[in-house]
């Protein structure tokens, strides 16, 4: 055995015993910590602030359950079976097969697809619902994603509900290639017809909301809200620096500066105010609230008055 070979070897052993100390990604999901500004975070106490930091106030990522828990209430709500086309219409592959890649997403989040279709009540109002899990292939937009907010929206307008979605989606699911990309029509072409129908389409924005699904049924909404510090987008940062060749803003394409900047965003909203803001904005599109009503009785009849007394 000749001296690089011998090298090699021990260069192997090094390896072997730094890889058995360092933790897994799958050790340290399954921990009982997470970090933010302070360090390490116990995910417990987290949660007893609606998965939000109290010292940076910093929104962080959710599950499906975990956002309709917080803004519907518990277990308030009734998850829709959803259609399920053919898993992997392309045989796609790179370094592991796409069906691979499924599997071990469902597995993570329990999830068919990376998005959930509910059927609810916010104080009072039947609503559709649906929101992205971002730990699903990164919340991107394939063929299943696709037909599940086709079908909310179709049971919304079925039933007359006002269709609520919160976005946390990287784009369009690329393994699935043009059928993912088209998409973007589909679901735009559904949200059409409802709005045809006169009924609400409220979306929220997460972090974070990136790509074609920023470019389409993201931004369409009646009225667009977003939690504070997501990162809302279409190509990345990076990308757009190295492009422009010049340094963007810290705040760059965080909810506050597109709010600011561009008005795609009506609002910036807490977390913990969000169920309290779209149950508002609802009851004034379905003139749900009495007060509200009755104010813009008066407006009317004194708008009469005034129109009579000109002429």
């Amino acid at each position: 055995m000749n001296w690089i070979t011998k090298v090699l070897k021990f260069g192997e052993k090094i390896k072997t015993a730094i890889n058995k100390k360092r933790p897994s990604k799958e050790d340290i999901e399954n921990s009982d910590w997470t970090t933010c500004c302070k360090g390490p975070v116990l995910k417990k106490e987290l949660e007893q602030n609606l998965w939000v930091c109290e010292l940076c106030n910093k929104h962080h990522r959710i599950n499906c359950r975990q956002r309709f828990d917080i803004v519907f209430g518990k277990n308030n709500y009734e998850i829709l079976k959803t259609p399920s086309p053919q898993d992997d219409p392309l045989n796609w592959m790179d370094s592991k097969p796409y069906k691979e890649r499924l599997k071990t997403a469902r597995k993570k989040t329990g999830q068919e697809s990376a998005i959930m279709i509910i059927k609810t009540k916010i104080k009072n109002i039947n609503v559709t619902a649906g929101a992205f899990d971002f730990a699903f292939i990164g919340g991107s937009v394939g063929a299943a994603e696709g037909e599940a907010i086709i079908y909310g929206i179709q049971h919304a307008i079925d039933n007359k509900q006002p269709f609520i979605l919160f976005t946390a989606s990287g784009g369009m699911r690329m393994f699935e290639s043009l059928i993912a990309l088209s998409q973007m029509t589909r679901v735009t072409l559904a949200i059409n017809e409802l709005k045809k129908n006169n009924l609400p389409y409220i979306v929220v924005l997460t972090d974070p909301t990136a790509g074609g699904t920023t470019a389409s049924f993201g931004m369409l909404g009646d009225i667009t809200f977003a939690e504070p510090g997501a990162i809302v987008a279409f190509a990345g940062k990076r990308v757009i620096q190295a492009t422009v060749k010049e340094e963007l803003p810290a705040d760059f394409q965080t909810s506050e500066y597109v709010q600011e900047k561009c008005g795609f965003i009506d609002s910036v909203i807490e977390r913990k105010d969000l169920s309290e803001k779209i149950s508002s904005i609802l009851s004034i599109l379905l003139k749900k609230n009495s007060d509200i009503i009755s104010e813009l009785n008066e407006t009317s009849e004194d708008t009469r008055t005034l129109t009579k007394a000109a002429s």
